[in-house]
C-alpha cells in the first residue's frame, strides 16, 4: 500500500483544507496513530488513524462562515478592473438586523474570510465566504456535488429544442456539462438547479439556445437559501445549518 501526503489525506477524510493542515501539523497539533507528527510533507498509509488536538479543534470551532446578499457591480475574489471585493461588505453597520444567529461582529472574523465559490459581478444573490476549509472544500471541491440554484430573467427566443438542451446536452470548453434541472418559472424567468459552476456557465448555456440573460440571482446553496436577506447586508451560517 502506498503512502500519502498527510496533509492531503487529512483534506481528502474531511479534516479540514490542506492549507489547514499544514498549519496544524507545523503547530504539533495531528497525531497518526496516537503519535505526533510535526514535519511537513510526511507521508502516512491511508489505513493508519489521524486525530486532531483540542486546539486544532477550538480553532475550527472559531472560524465563522458568512451568508453574504452579493449586489451587481461587486466581484467575488480579489479586487480587479477597479471593482471591489465582495468581502468589503462583512462590516458592522451591514450586517443584518434580523440575523438568528447568536455570533456577534469581530475583527478576527474577518482574517482568512474568503469567498467559497464564485458569482459573477453582474449577478446578484447568495454568496458563501467562510475561514473553515472544511466549508470550502464541500462546497467548491473537485467531488463537490451540491444543488445551487438561480432564478433567471432571459430576452430572446429559445430554440425549439432549447429547454431540452438546457437540461442535458449542452457543452462548454469541449467538455459535456453535468445535467441540470432548468425549468420555466414565468415568460420571461427559468429557475437553474445545477451540480457545477464553470465560469459565466448560466449565460453561455442561455446563449447556445438563443436566449440572453438580462438578470441573475442565486437563491440556494444546498440546504441554505437567501430567502429574506436583504440586499448588500450579510448574516453569520447558523450552528444548526448544514449546506
Amino acid at each position: 500500500m502506498e503512502k500519502i501526503r498527510l496533509s492531503k489525506l487529512m483534506s481528502a477524510q474531511g479534516l479540514c483544507s490542506r492549507r489547514e493542515a499544514d498549519d496544524y501539523i507545523a503547530q504539533g497539533w495531528v497525531k497518526v496513530d496516537g503519535v505526533t507528527v510535526s514535519e511537513l510533507g510526511s507521508k502516512i498509509l491511508p489505513t493508519q488513524k489521524i486525530t486532531l488536538e483540542r486546539a486544532a479543534q477550538t480553532r475550527q470551532e472559531s472560524q465563522v462562515t458568512v451568508i453574504l446578499h452579493k449586489p451587481v457591480g461587486y466581484v467575488s475574489g480579489q479586487a480587479e478592473d477597479g471593482h471591489q471585493p465582495a468581502v468589503v461588505l462583512v462590516r458592522p453597520e451591514k450586517h443584518w438586523k434580523l440575523d438568528p444567529s447568536p455570533q456577534r461582529f469581530e475583527p478576527r472574523h474577518l482574517k482568512s474570510l474568503v469567498p467559497a465559490g464564485r458569482l459573477d459581478i453582474d449577478s446578484t444573490g447568495l454568496l458563501v465566504l467562510t475561514q473553515d476549509g472544511r466549508i470550502a472544500k464541500q462546497l467548491i471541491g473537485e467531488d463537490s456535488n451540491i444543488e445551487k440554484e438561480y432564478l433567471v430573467r432571459v430576452s430572446g427566443r429559445i430554440a425549439a429544442d432549447g429547454l431540452e438542451k438546457l437540461n442535458y446536452g449542452l457543452s462548454l470548453d469541449g467538455k459535456k456539462l453535468k445535467p441540470a434541472n432548468v425549468t420555466w418559472q414565468n415568460d420571461d424567468q427559468l429557475k437553474f438547479i445545477l451540480r457545477e459552476g464553470k465560469k459565466r456557465q448560466i449565460r453561455r448555456m442561455c446563449e447556445l439556445v438563443g436566449l440572453k440573460v438580462t438578470g441573475l440571482k442565486r437563491v440556494r446553496i444546498g440546504k441554505v437559501k437567501l430567502e429574506k436577506l436583504p440586499m448588500g447586508q450579510w448574516r453569520y451560517l447558523r450552528a444548526d445549518e448544514k449546506f
